[in-house]
């Protein structure tokens, strides 16, 4: 079973979304206040559900939001982000070097997140 493992940081508070063998599949961003990261969480918890948008492939064929974005970075690698019904991003992941890692952890984000429970460190 996953987690949400809350984070007080120097500017901030932000979130990492574990797996149940304790991998990160995405973090937040940083949000000014608790609560705001906890609205965070929960944004994530309802959004999950969203199609993903592949945007490593030519045509790219859009999906309406909420939605998971597949995309590479500057250094080669795959990575999704995801975004709420309102566009904003809620969520990264880590780079992976293959898009097929980059999916797994998608899939892991939609398995994971809805029943997660929030903990904090």
């Amino acid at each position: 079973m996953g987690k949400f493992v809350l984070k007080e940081t120097a500017t901030g508070f932000k979130f990492d979304l574990k797996s149940g063998n304790g991998q990160v599949i995405a973090t937040s961003e940083v949000y000014s206040t608790k609560a705001a990261c906890l609205n965070g969480i929960e944004s994530v918890k309802a959004n999950c559900v969203g199609g993903v948008e592949d945007q490593t492939v030519e045509p790219v064929v859009a999906v309406s939001h909420p939605k998971f974005e597949i995309y590479t970075d500057k250094a080669g690698e795959f990575r999704f982000r995801l975004k709420a019904k309102n566009g904003e991003i809620i969520a990264t992941s880590e780079g992976y070097t293959s898009k097929s890692s980059c999916e797994n952890g998608i899939d892991s984000v939609k398995k994971n997140a809805p029943d997660a429970e929030t903990v904090t460190e």
